[in-house]
């Protein structure tokens, strides 16, 4: 893989998993006595990732503590926002610890196993400044869902609960060209996904790619349970 930098998104209240864990942020929610952001911190250790800004907020002292400024062998920087950006706005913010102009951008609270590199090399390929990641469900209305066409090009979007049923949803991990995004010279504090997926998809060639690798979101309270079960690693 030829991405070297990644930013994990990991300043989420975890307002959902309130009455589990209630004293560290929702990415650093113990799976098996480890944070869940080990995890994915470990899994960028394996595709090569040299460099990680973690995007933080909500007790961002957690997670500083814990990683200070190196985990695995990778570098790790943060960006703490002092008052919530949105993800679009956490993403321009962190762009400034980075060095690199494609990127690797992942939400803190999710496990998705893609293969990266097969990833990278489709971004590549599609000179796109924005690929995302898809993931077939079985029941979509939880996440709202993703249509392509055959060419891979992102053609809509449903909301959550607007339809049912098998289909494809953003999977919360993105390659994207930093100076792109930049240029928009959108607000300090935004969303990524209602203001620039969902309202430029039309006059942009956004690219997405569907996998159906393990994927979990640790967001509800059933879901952070059933992580318990199936993850699993050496540190």
């Amino acid at each position: 893989m030829r991405i070297t930098e990644a930013i994990i998104l990991a300043g989420g209240f975890g307002t959902r998993l309130k009455h589990i864990v209630n004293d560290v942020p929702k990415p650093m929610a113990p799976i098996n006595n480890l944070p869940f952001l080990s995890y994915l911190i470990k899994k960028m250790s394996d595709i090569g990732i040299k460099h990680i800004v973690l995007s933080t907020g909500y007790l961002h002292e957690k997670i500083e503590s814990y990683y200070h400024h190196s985990f695995k062998g990778i570098k790790i920087s943060y960006a703490h926002e002092t008052e919530p950006l949105g993800t679009g706005g956490a993403m321009l913010f962190s762009f400034e610890k980075t060095t690199t102009e494609n990127l690797l951008v992942l939400n803190g609270d999710t496990f998705f196993d893609i293969d990266f590199e097969y990833f990278d090399d489709f971004f590549r390929k599609k000179e796109t400044p924005l690929a995302v990641a898809l993931r077939r469900l079985d029941d979509i209305s939880r996440y709202g869902s993703v249509s392509i066409n055959n060419n891979y090009k992102i053609i809509s979007f449903a909301e959550k609960n607007q339809t049912t049923g098998e289909g494809l949803i953003n999977g919360g991990i993105y390659l994207i060209n930093k100076n792109w995004l930049k240029r928009l010279n959108l607000p300090q504090n935004f969303s990524f996904e209602k203001d620039v997926l969902e309202k430029m998809y039309k006059e942009n060639d956004f690219f997405a790619l569907p996998f159906n690798n393990y994927f979990i979101d640790i967001g509800v309270p059933e879901d952070y349970e059933r992580a318990q079960r199936e993850l699993s690693m050496q540190l």
